[in-house]
């Protein structure tokens, strides 16, 4: 079974926005499978991860990576799907009425997260990261982290090359 990398976009954008079509490209050049489900049939973050359990998508080792709320189902589906690690870009977590859930205990975890977020606080990931001992990248950027998508590149490229 080939390694596989599976991306969850964000709330409004696609399944083949800017982060993700760089971070399939790397994914791809290093001989890993890349699947990118479309999430635009809802708003609904319970029912977008729903969605991607019922994929059921497979790996050896298989990666999870999510921009915003394509983090926070990344990581409620991890439970099930058990990835061998989850990459979260600006997650939406600690978001009130949403609950993610823990990722599985031996699932790599890394989040990076722009410093001058404005839609999600830092501070919910540096919460995920020390109650998860989970690496994480705070660096300088926006929500969307498109103007540093080298860093982002050199981090993800570094965990796929990790498993």
């Amino acid at each position: 079974m080939a390694a596989r990398v599976v991306f969850a976009h964000g709330k409004e954008s696609g399944p083949w926005g800017t982060k993700i079509t760089a971070l399939a490209a790397i994914a791809r050049e290093l001989g890993w499978a890349v699947d990118s489900p479309d999430y635009r049939f809802s708003h609904d973050p319970d029912e977008r991860a729903a969605h991607l359990q019922a994929l059921a998508p497979t790996g050896e080792p298989l990666v999870l990576a999510g921009s915003s709320l394509g983090g926070y189902v990344s990581l409620k589906a991890s439970r099930q799907l058990r990835p061998a690690a989850l990459f979260l870009m600006a997650p939406a977590i600690y978001i009130p009425g949403r609950d993610a859930g823990a990722p599985p205990a031996d699932t790599t975890l890394v989040v990076v997260h722009g410093r001058d977020d404005a839609i999600v606080p830092p501070a919910h990931s540096e919460r995920f990261c020390r109650e998860h001992h989970a690496d994480l990248h705070l660096i300088r950027g926006d929500h969307g982290l498109n103007a540093r998508l080298g860093v982002i590149g050199a981090l993800f490229r570094a965990l796929l090359l990790d498993l």
